[in-house]
């Protein structure tokens, strides 16, 4: 998934002509504190809310304004993990995309990775999840994925965490079928440690509830 695939049309660029009321009018709107800024079609930089408030006349236009302005963006092409990577590391919530020629394209927003990540993770597939514990050097996904579909099951989903000095591997999968007793049996019979395992009844609309709950928090 690339960031062309995941952007927003739902927040209009701001533009050097407007002023500081309008990028705080558009602010409450779309419960924003950066917004975008263009000139002629092209990227110029991000303006923060605190920029405006400190402007002593804030019916100024932007093109007045003594600002360096803040230039995270992402190229169209880059990864889904890139755009994450960006947005943690300049603590934004909107990032804008761009081309090759510094075009703006538009911005994605958390809230349209998050609803892009429920379709990759399978949030709305009944099935049910286990979580393995392995040593890093016996981690082989073609073996799980084997002792999954010897029970006429499939992986939907699967991820890895690790630890630092830790010489294992956390591995979550969300598998399609309801009862995975079988399958369980299987990883025991192999010796893999399962750390926890969920049926669909047990776990699935507590899954969806709690989805539905951040996603209203982060559209009130």
């Amino acid at each position: 998934m690339i960031a062309l695939e995941l952007i927003s049309y739902d927040i209009p660029p701001l533009k050097l002509s407007d002023t500081g009321v309008k990028v705080l009018d558009w602010m409450e709107e779309f419960k924003t504190t950066d917004l975008p800024v263009v000139d002629n079609n092209k990227y110029v930089g991000l303006i923060g809310e605190s920029e405006i408030l400190d402007r002593n006349d804030i019916e100024d236009p932007l093109k007045s304004y003594n600002l360096t302005f803040k230039t995270p963006a992402v190229h169209e092409g880059k990864h889904i993990f890139e755009v994450i990577s960006l947005i943690v590391q300049h603590e934004i919530d909107v990032l804008p995309v761009v081309d090759s020629d510094e075009k703006y394209l538009g911005i994605i927003t958390p809230q349209t990775i998050l609803k892009h990540l429920s379709k990759v993770v399978s949030v709305n597939n009944a099935g049910s999840i286990i979580t393995l514990e392995v040593n890093i050097k016996d981690y082989s996904l073609s073996e799980i994925s084997r002792m999954v579909e010897s029970d006429d099951a499939n992986i939907l989903a699967s991820f890895i965490t690790s630890h630092a000095e830790s010489t294992k591997l956390e591995v979550t999968l969300k598998i399609n079928k309801t009862d995975i007793s079988r399958i369980l049996r299987t990883f025991e019979r192999f010796n893999y440690t399962i750390l926890a395992s969920y049926h669909e009844s047990e776990y699935h609309n507590d899954l969806q509830d709690k989805y539905d709950q951040f996603m209203r928090f982060l559209n009130p």
